[in-house]
Parts: structure tokens; sequence; C-alpha cells
């Protein structure tokens, strides 16, 4: 997949508006909202929530780490990597997608969870997003790459934003599901 890198960060930045938005209006539900399932085994809101951030506690620093030391110049184009591509594929929501498992370590079901730390916890990741999607403008997409959770694989640096984003988008969709529907 080849797409113009403004492009590609324009779409990445309406997406964690979106989740920075919704995080925002979580402040205001209610505990037994956020911590309600539709059946034992499904995540909460909340648990959702805490699911992005334990990545989130791993991708961000990664992301800016690699952009930090990197001295390569920007193009215009971005072009994605075969396992980057496939992987945040996986994540876009689509008809009849499959639930997939965790690991255990970002599994957070049945966690205690404090609501004002894991609701401002995942408001500050989104701004960090908003932040880092702002230096990428300057950064080449194709040529930095990131370590993944999977520690024998590598992305391009646009393919790691699009994998997070897309898994975040992935569980703010279910997160409202968890509200909505007890």
């Amino acid at each position: 997949m080849e797409i113009n890198s403004e492009t590609l960060l324009t779409e990445l930045t309406q997406y964690v508006n979106q989740h920075l938005e919704y995080g925002n209006l979580l402040k205001n539900k209610s505990e037994s909202s956020l911590n309600q399932r539709s059946n034992e085994k499904s995540w909460s809101a909340l648990e959702c929530l805490e699911h992005l951030n334990l990545y989130g506690a791993f991708y961000i620093p990664e992301i800016k780490k690699q952009m930090n030391s990197s001295s390569i110049t920007k193009t215009d184009v971005f072009k994605s990597g075969y396992w980057g591509n496939k992987f945040a594929l996986d994540m876009l929501l689509k008809e009849g997608m499959k639930t997939m498992n965790t690991f255990k370590s970002k599994n957070p079901i049945h966690s205690k969870l404090d609501k004002d730390n894991v609701i401002n916890t995942f408001i500050q990741q989104q701004k960090d997003f908003l932040e880092l999607l702002k230096i990428a403008e300057s950064k080449n997409l194709t040529k930095i790459k990131t370590s993944i959770t999977l520690p024998i694989l590598k992305f391009r640096l646009g393919d790691t934003f699009r994998f997070v984003i897309y898994h975040n988008e992935r569980h703010v969709v279910q997160a409202k599901k968890a509200i909505s529907n007890p």
C-alpha cells in the first residue's frame, strides 16, 4: 500500500481526536455503567480503555524514541510493509470481524480499576498520540522502524501508527457497545 504521508497522518489524527473526545465524554459516566459487561467473558468499557492504556505505555515511548533518534529525511509517500499493513488492516473494523486473543499481560478483565485514573491516562495518551503525529509530519514514515509488542518484528513508523490507532478504534467501539448493551 502506498499513500501520501500527509493524507495518512490527517486520517490518523481524525481517529485520535475522536478517541480523545470519547475519553472526555466518559468522565460524565457513572462507575457502574463503565464497569458493566454483557457477559462474564466480555470487557467493560473501563477494561477496554485499560487495555489500550497498557499498549499505549509501550508504544508511545517506543515511537517517540525512534523518531527522536532518526535523522532520515521526510518523504511525501508512505510505503507500507507487508506485515505492518497486514496487522493494521486486521485491526480495522469490518463486518463479521473475529475477536482476537490478547496477551495475558494486556488483559485487564476483572481487574479493580480506578475510573478517574483509567480515563485520565487514556486521555493523556490520546494527547501524546496527537503530539507524536504532529512530529511525524517531518519524519520518514517508511524508513523509521519501531519495535512492536511481538519481539521478533519491527514495523515501519506509518504502519505502527496505523496498527495502534486502528487498534484503539476497535476497542473504543467495543467500549461504546459495553455501555449501550449491558
